[in-house]
């Protein structure tokens, strides 16, 4: 019986589209750093370089060592003191990204109703980013880490979407079986991945992430609409 569901964050419980999201944070980051001294192409480079690690870790670390690491081997040990930096960044000037929403939106209701009739909540983030970030995004959707049952973040996480392992170690943390869950999000490739581990899936559409061209029909998808009045209508546990 399905007893938790799973919600990815951009795209999905903040709507807004990719490209325009990384292109608004890259500017606000590399507007933090370059009048530091940083070159802000580098800085950018090895930042998509230690999403790439974290993307590919196999699980021996954490995602936040495994991008520590990479990121160093870029910029020199020197930038382990941007781990500051970048977090009091992202407690501020990243929140001015939420200019990307493309609606004010207010998730609040219904993951307090799930949470009120019993069922798990856990924000499935491609875990990339600190708590710190993901805290900040959450309140653009009136939000915060406090409102679930678990929120995968690169300092907690040892994989990435679209790993299946990286469903696979929610499940074991929870303790649950795939067959009890229900993965929610907007990337048929990262999010849909969890039906390799078990878990019912949903593809939202309203802001999909589908770069890939994979074919939608292929999952049971709709609007976060749809999916919220399904989602009301399911029973207490």
């Amino acid at each position: 019986m399905l007893n938790t569901i799973l919600f990815d964050l951009d795209g999905t419980l903040a709507p807004f589209q990719q490209d325009e999201f990384v292109r608004v944070y890259f500017g606000l980051l590399v507007r933090r750093l370059v009048p530091m001294g940083y070159d802000g192409e580098k800085l950018v480079r090895a930042l998509w370089k230690g999403v790439d690690a974290m993307i590919g870790n196999s699980g021996a670390v954490t995602n936040r060592q495994v991008f520590w690491e990479c990121f160093t081997q870029e910029m020199g040990m020197q930038a382990l003191a941007l781990e500051t930096i970048l977090d009091d960044f992202y407690a501020t000037d990243f929140d001015g990204a939420r200019s990307c929403l493309t609606a004010r939106t207010d998730r609040s209701g219904l993951i307090r109703s799930l949470r009120r009739r019993g069922y798990g909540v856990v924000l499935a983030t491609n875990p990339i980013f600190p708590a710190v970030a993901i805290e900040t995004r959450l309140g653009w959707v009136g939000l915060s880490q406090a409102d679930f049952d678990y929120v995968t973040a690169y300092e907690n996480s040892r994989r990435s979407k679209p790993s299946p392992g990286y469903y696979r170690d929610i499940l074991s943390h929870l303790g649950r079986r795939g067959e009890e869950c229900l993965m929610v999000g907007n990337n048929p490739v990262d999010d849909m991945a969890a039906l390799q581990a078990g878990l019912a899936v949903y593809l939202v559409t309203d802001c999909l992430e589908n770069p890939g061209g994979v074919t939608v029909e292929d999952y049971p998808h709709g609007s976060f609409r749809e999916l919220e009045a399904s989602l009301e209508r399911l029973p207490a546990v």
